[in-house]
């Protein structure tokens, strides 16, 4: 662990715990397809606001996050850097902008990369999760602080899952070889939360094109632990998602005046 001290804004650590300084990178190279044609996905509104504002917010809620490092489309870090300055971040952390790769685990390594040395915990978060709560990013950070390599919230499921053999072609039925117990099974979202050494070892052993950072450690052969997810920490992919999440912002502002 770091002994530097921790910045001004930082919360004071429990007594004989070692200080520990967090940093989360947020991916947001991605153009959404499936949101439709527009801007790309982190850039869409949502309340007025671009979703990757919120993400940003979800992330600097947490008075353990010092410093939110956002990997942009390559070409794009000036329009992106221009619109995080265009609203009112906490004074608290620091945003960092840098240009991402062609693909999302790239875009992550690029992040990791630009880390500022001093950072011990490193969150990395979906821009398309724009309402995760503070209380989620607060629990995953603490998991980690308390000894674990790496840490995802995540929920249980409340469909049955069938494991299906893919079509032949995109419409014809799929057969079902088996139903897994659901019970064993939980949806994972993100801020996923790592040590920075194991993750950064992670992103320099596996090559496999990959959907999360914890299956990257999973590879590794280490262990990955799991906190409560929420509701409200869904992932913005399709229409009807954006929809929900406008819905739920608008309870938040009538509600808690966020």
């Amino acid at each position: 662990m770091s002994d530097d001290p921790l910045p001004p804004s930082s919360p004071t650590p429990a007594p004989g715990r070692p200080t520990v300084r967090t940093a989360a990178v947020i991916p947001a190279a991605g153009r959404g397809v499936r949101l439709g044609p527009g801007a790309p996905k982190a850039l869409r509104a949502l309340g007025g606001t671009p979703m990757l504002v919120h993400a940003v917010r979800a992330m600097a809620d947490s008075r353990a996050v010092s410093l939110v490092v956002v990997v942009a489309p390559p070409d794009g870090a000036g329009e992106v850097k221009s619109l995080l300055d265009a609203h009112p971040l906490p004074e608290r952390t620091d945003v960092l902008v840098v240009p991402g790769g062609e693909s999302r685990q790239e875009s992550v390594k690029l992040g990791l990369d630009a880390l500022p040395e001093g950072y011990d915990i490193v969150l990395v978060h979906d821009a398309a999760r724009p309402l995760v709560p503070v209380d989620t990013v607060d629990a995953v950070i603490e998991a980690v602080r308390d000894g674990a390599l790496a840490v995802v919230p995540a929920l249980p499921l409340a469909d049955t899952v069938k494991q299906v053999e893919p079509a032949a072609a995109p419409g014809e039925p799929e057969p079902v070889v088996a139903t897994p117990d659901r019970s064993r099974l939980r949806a994972v979202q993100t801020p996923q939360g790592f040590d920075r050494a194991t993750l950064v070892r992670a992103h320099e052993t596996v090559t496999d094109d990959v959907t999360d950072d914890a299956s990257m450690v999973e590879q590794l052969g280490l262990t990955v632990v799991t906190v409560p997810g929420h509701e409200e920490a869904f992932k913005v992919t399709r229409p009807l998602d954006l929809v929900l999440a406008e819905a739920v912002l608008a309870r938040r502002r009538l509600n808690d005046g966020f």
